[in-house]
């Protein structure tokens, strides 16, 4: 199996063959911040902003892959996203190999289907100052980032959003808007690797099933708890 780096939520998960070495980062959970409520003439951030304040929930497509600064292109991941407000999530990649997460605003949990693997953390300590802060939380955004509209490229209206932490795990996160919707994100983390993370079928607040967020391991699974969590499953 070809080396695919994966960024979902306050780092990385690097898959090299059959092992998996996981940093908790940030790709997957900037995609919300792209999702204002209607067609907009205002720049990025004011676009950010307005879909802090009236965007309580949002589904949709992604693919995503991984560039390092001196190596090739990674395989293109696909996969569906769905979030409520504040901190619960789905995110779940179908190629070019299964993997999941899912946090119920309380726990964070990943599933490897091919490692029979959960790994289980607490959703606090796992997004600390990380773009999930910006999606899913409800504090103000300038306590934890510096954010600034960027030039306009490729169509598209970028805001850059920079951790005020040296410890967040990434150094950027770029979100760009089409027409009042999240068209593409680009997170460089520390180590120089940029995870772009392209978006479509995106509805805002839509109705979303109880136990969209819900996760419990399966049966023969080895489930790893990292830092002091509640038991896994519920």
């Amino acid at each position: 199996m070809t080396d695919i780096t994966s960024s979902v939520l306050a780092g990385r998960f690097v898959r090299t063959g059959t092992s998996l070495r996981r940093r908790i980062g940030a790709a997957a959970l900037a995609l919300a911040a792209a999702l204002p409520a209607g067609a907009w003439a205002a720049s990025a951030r004011e676009q950010l902003n307005a879909f802090v304040a009236g965007t309580q929930s949002a589904s949709g497509s992604f693919s995503q892959s991984t560039r390092g600064p001196n190596s090739g292109t990674s395989a293109l991941q696909t996969g569906t996203f769905s979030f409520q407000r504040p901190g619960k999530f789905r995110w779940q990649v179908s190629k070019p190999f299964e993997q999941l997460v899912v946090s119920d605003g309380k726990q964070l949990f990943q599933y490897d289907p091919d490692l029979s693997q959960v790994t289980v953390r607490d959703v606090g300590s796992a997004i600390g100052s990380s773009p999930a802060q910006i999606l899913f939380g409800s504090g103000s955004l300038d306590q934890s980032f510096d954010l600034a509209d960027q030039p306009g490229r490729d169509g598209l209206d970028w805001l850059r959003a920079t951790p005020k932490s040296p410890d967040a795990g990434f150094a950027r996160v770029d979100i760009a808007f089409k027409d009042g919707l999240p068209a593409r994100l680009e997170l460089q983390d520390s180590f120089g690797q940029v995870t772009q993370v392209s978006f479509s079928g995106v509805t805002r607040n839509p109705q979303l099933a109880a136990d969209a967020f819900r996760f419990t391991p399966p049966k023969g699974v080895d489930v790893v708890r990292m830092g002091a969590e509640a038991p896994a499953g519920r």
